[in-house]
């Protein structure tokens, strides 16, 4: 394992699970503040790690596993607890509908690169541009939601709420994509 900048922010990414899950919970007038800043930082470090990989030939084979673990850990346990925040029928079905097709599809497309990577051909299952507007605009979503009080009367909350969806649109669209790219490899006989 390497202990490059990258890899360190992935770790980071990791660690603020459990202090954003306390901030989440937290009975106090500023922690939608507090959480929605760690989810934030979280989310930037998301792009950093990346970009800083890139940039300075620092890519690893740890980072490419732990990379995209490390957001669908960040979102997934973002997503649970704001379902969790709204359990009435209304608002928790507005909720849950769209947390159930991004964590879905998170479990099928990290199962589909498993098995295309057992195939030899995990290149066909790369990450798409799709994926990429996808993964913007959930974190978008999520830090809008997180935080949920307006601004000067603009509705963050429900700002959230559209661009959950919109990202769940992306998210099954992105799926198809993936699923079609590897279609011709799922249909091989084995001999």
């Amino acid at each position: 394992m390497s202990f490059n900048i990258p890899n360190l922010l992935t770790l980071l990414r990791i660690a603020l699970i459990p202090v954003f899950a306390v901030l989440f919970y937290l009975p106090v007038e500023w922690s939608h503040i507090a959480v929605t800043v760690v989810f934030a930082v979280a989310a930037w470090t998301d792009w950093l790690d990346g970009y800083l990989a890139r940039r300075m030939g620092l890519t690893s084979a740890f980072g490419a596993f732990l990379d995209p673990v490390a957001d669908k850990l960040m979102v997934a346990v973002a997503l649970v607890m704001l379902v969790d925040m709204n359990p009435t029928p209304f608002p928790g079905v507005l909720m849950a509908v769209p947390a159930a097709i991004i964590i879905g599809r998170e479990i099928v497309i990290s199962a589909l690169r498993e098995w295309m990577a057992e195939l030899g051909a995990r290149a066909q299952v790369a990450v798409s541009v799709i994926g990429k507007i996808k993964t913007a605009t959930q974190m978008l979503a999520l830090v809008l939601l997180l935080y949920r009080e307006p601004i000067g009367g603009f509705p963050i909350a429900e700002t959230g709420f559209v661009f959950l969806y919109i990202s769940a649109g992306l998210t099954l669209w992105s799926m198809v994509i993936y699923i079609r790219s590897a279609w011709p490899s799922l249909q091989k006989e084995d001999t």
